[in-house]
C-alpha cells in the first residue's frame, strides 16, 4: 500500500487484509535501521482479528522515498501527519526501539490521535556507544555487526528460532545493509540524543504496555523502569529468554502482550 505523507510516498504493509479505515487501526513503527517487515508475524494477527493494520516504513526506510528524518520529534510529527493521510482520526501505535520513543512522543504531543500504545525493546534513553556511531557515520560494516550482535538474544545465536529456516542475525544485516548511506547513522543519533522519553511519557494517557526482553543488552529491562513509572497506569510484560529483538526471537510472547492493550 502506497501513501503521501508530507509530500513524499510512504511504503505500508496491511497483512494481508484490505484497510478498512472503519475497523480500529494498529500502526507499527520499526527500530533503528530495519523496515515494516519487522511486524511481519503481528501485523498478520491483528489485520485477521478486527484490526486495520499499517506496518510502515520511515522516510529513507526500505520502500519509502527519502531522505531519513533526523530526530525523534520530527518522527513524531510525521506519524501524526500519516494518521491524517490515512483517513483516520486515531489509531494504536506499536513501536520496538526507535519506534517506540517516536510512538511515546506522537502519544504525548497528538493524543486525541493515539488510542493506545504498544512499546517494545525500550528504554528511558536509549544511548548508543560512540564506536556504533562512528562506524555509522562512515557506512562501515561494523555497525551493522554490533547492532546484531547485542541486539540478539544469547539464546538466539546458537539456534533455537521458532520460525523454521530463520537464521535472524543473517536475515537481520541483510536489512541492515540494504539501507543507503546516512540511513543508520541518522536513526542512531536520533535515539541517542532523545532524553524526552520519561517527560513524554508522563503527558501519555493512552493504556500502554511495555513488551520488554530479559536478555536485552541494548535497551535493558531495568531501564525502562522510570518509564513504566512515568506513564500512568502502564503494564510491564518481561519476555523470558528474548534480547531487544523479542518480536521476532519470542513472537508468540510478544504478541499476547500486545493483543490485550491494542
Amino acid at each position: 500500500m502506497k501513501l503521501t505523507v508530507q509530500a513524499r510516498a510512504v511504503s505500508a504493509t496491511t497483512g494481508g487484509i484490505d484497510f478498512d479505515t472503519g475497523k480500529p487501526t494498529v500502526i507499527f513503527l520499526h527500530g533503528a535501521g530495519f523496515d515494516r517487515t519487522t511486524w511481519r508475524l503481528q501485523t498478520r494477527w491483528f489485520a485477521h482479528h478486527g484490526r486495520s493494520v499499517l506496518a510502515v516504513d520511515f522516510p529513507g526506510h526500505g520502500w519509502s522515498d527519502g531522505p531519513p528524518l533526523e530526530s525523534i520529534a520530527a518522527m513524531a510529527d510525521w506519524t501524526a501527519a500519516l494518521i491524517e493521510a490515512a483517513g483516520l482520526k486515531s489509531a494504536a501505535l506499536v513501536g520496538h526501539s526507535m519506534g517506540a520513543l517516536v510512538a511515546i512522543d506522537t502519544a504525548a504531543r497528538f493524543p486525541d490521535k493515539v488510542r493506545a500504545l504498544g512499546l517494545c525493546g525500550v528504554a528511558a534513553e536509549m544511548p548508543v556507544h560512540p564506536e556504533m556511531l562512528e562506524s555509522a557515520r562512515a557506512n562501515t560494516l561494523k555497525v551493522q555487526e554490533l547492532m546484531t550482535f547485542w541486539g540478539i538474544g544469547n539464546a538466539l545465536h546458537k539456534g533455537g528460532m521458532v520460525s523454521p529456516g530463520l537464521w535472524l542475525r543473517r536475515e537481520s544485516l541483510a536489512v541492515l545493509s540494504g539501507n543507503k548511506p546516512g540511513v543508520i547513522h541518522a536513526d542512531l543519533a536520533a535515539c541517542n540524543a532523545y532524553k524526552d522519553a520519561t517527560t513524554r511519557g508522563a503527558a501519555v494517557r493512552c493504556p500502554t504496555v511495555l513488551v520488554l526482553g530479559d536478555g536485552d543488552l541494548m535497551t535493558p529491562a531495568a531501564k525502562a523502569k522510570p518509564l513504566a513509572a512515568a506513564i500512568a497506569g502502564a503494564r510491564t510484560v518481561v519476555v523470558p529468554n528474548s534480547g531487544h529483538f523479542m518480536i521476532v526471537e519470542r513472537p508468540d510472547e510478544s504478541l499476547e502482550a500486545l493483543k490485550a492493550s491494542v
